[in-house]
Parts: structure tokens; sequence; C-alpha cells
């Protein structure tokens, strides 16, 4: 692919050539242009033009991209005669050859729209025997000694603020925002900490609880159950997977059918001898 600073950078003080005017029914093999009698079609122009990434060149109007692009093709096949064709340029073209030809051939497999029935089908396979999973809403205020964190129990227990006392104390990056946060499911949180949550009921304050981060004192406001996500909710993720799955099942069907035969007894440490790519 086209690098477009590189483009950009090869196009100094170069004429500027002109469009061909082509019919509605011209297709990708139109030739553009010939260069030592190596054609330029119209779909490698296609193919440059989709690597663009500089959006200021991508934003250009077609005449002037096409001549700026046609001109870098003219450019790059001129000097692409010039070369010698080693092992190495060999070995790269063949790479790049399969690569091109593998993505094309995933590309069609993942493109394809999954059907309501996979869709439903790989849906109930994730969330079908899903249980519901407690959550909690929750503050807390977070100091670096046990008898901090008795002392602020105390205060609460007095009838002091919990958001308050949260501001003025607490160590953690919750405590500007008074403590909160936020909904959670134990595995979110670090064991101490979601056991004694668990163990809470909503609008309570806990005894001091030791983690690894210092000694909190909890308040759980809120509990709740949550269900598995509708299919219409996750829909795209869903198909996401769908899609994947196709691909990899694609993939395993190709190779399983392919007659691989390897070739046994070559040293391995030959690969580290790049003079061999500069054979002829």
């Amino acid at each position: 692919m086209f690098r477009p600073s590189f483009l950009a950078a090869a196009l100094i003080a170069v004429p500027m050539l002109s469009a061909p005017a082509f019919a509605q029914g011209e297709g990708a093999d139109t030739v553009v242009a010939t260069v030592g009698g190596q054609e330029i079609t119209l779909g490698q122009m296609i193919v440059m033009k989709q690597s663009v990434q500089d959006p200021a060149m991508a934003n250009l109007p077609d005449q002037a991209l096409w001549d700026m692009m046609l001109d870098q093709l003219i450019r790059q096949t001129a000097v692409a005669a010039a070369a010698e064709e080693t092992a190495g340029v060999r070995a790269q073209v063949e790479l790049m050859r399969r690569n091109t030809l593998a993505t094309a051939a995933v590309s069609q497999v993942a493109g394809l729209e999954p059907s309501d029935a996979e869709l439903q089908a790989t849906y109930d396979r994730l969330f079908g025997t899903a249980e519901a999973v407690p959550e909690f809403n929750a503050a807390h205020i977070l100091v670096e000694t046990e008898e901090e964190a008795a002392s602020i129990k105390t205060e609460l227990d007095g009838g002091a603020d919990f958001g308050d006392l949260a501001e003025q104390h607490s160590t953690g990056p919750s405590g500007p925002n008074r403590g909160d946060l936020g909904w959670f499911a134990a595995d979110q949180m670090v064991a101490p900490f979601a056991e004694a949550v668990a163990a809470m009921k909503p609008g309570s304050v806990s005894d001091p609880v030791q983690t690894e981060f210092g000694w909190h004192v909890i308040k759980l406001n809120e509990t709740r159950l949550r269900e598995a996500p509708p299919l219409a909710e996750v829909r795209e993720q869903v198909a996401q997977i769908v899609r994947r799955e196709k691909v990899e099942a694609e993939i395993e069907r190709l190779v399983g059918e392919a007659e691989v035969k390897k070739t046994e007894g070559l040293d391995p440490t030959r690969m580290n001898d790049t003079d061999l790519l500069e054979a002829k």
C-alpha cells in the first residue's frame, strides 16, 4: 500500500496529467497508462485511492487526486522496471499476493449478514443459561488506619453526613464525589470489600473493612439483579461474534481440505541467513 506522505513528496515540481474520459461501462482492467509496456489500470487507481489516509489529500477534487496518483504510479512503474528481481523480491511479492487473496476470502465470509436464526442461536448460547447477577450501589470512605476508620464510623453513628465525611477524609479517588462508587458487581471489587457489601442491607454502614488499599467504611445504598440483556440490546455484538466464528470455521475448513506437505530435515536456523535473499 502507498504511504500518503511518500506519495506527496514524490510529486514535487511534476507536471500534471489529464484524466481520460471513460465510458460508463469501463472496468477495473481498463488501462489508464502504459510505461515501457507495463499497464496501469483503473483498478490500481481505485485501490491506491482507498489507501490514502491524509484527509487533505483524500478531499482533493477528483481531477487533482487523479493526476497526483497517476503520476506516482508512472514513477513507481518506471523505477520498478529498473530493479533486479531477487529471491527476496519474489518472496515478498508472493507473500503480499497470498495475503491479499486471503484477506479477500475472509472478507467475503465476514461480510455476510448473519441470519436471525444464527443471531438467536448464538445469543441463546451466550446468555440462555446466564443467571441474574447481584449488583450494588455503594459509597465508601477510605483512610490509612483502623483508628481513623473507627473514629469516622463513630461520627456516622452519631448522625454525621456520610458524603461530607467522605469529602473531608477519604483518600480514594471517589472522595471528591462524596465517596460514591456507583453500581458494581462483586467481582469488580477486591474480595474483602465485596464480601462486606454482600453481607450488608441497603441503608446500612459497615464497620471498618481492611483491604490492600487501606481501611474502608462502606455505605450500601441499593441492590439489584442484573438480568441478561435482551437480544435487541446486544444484537451488533452478537453479530460480530457470529461473523468471527464463521470466519474461523471457514479457515479451519479450508486448511483441513488443503493437501499440506511439510519438508522434513531443514535446519530452522537457515531462516536467519538473509544473504539467501540476494540470489537472482
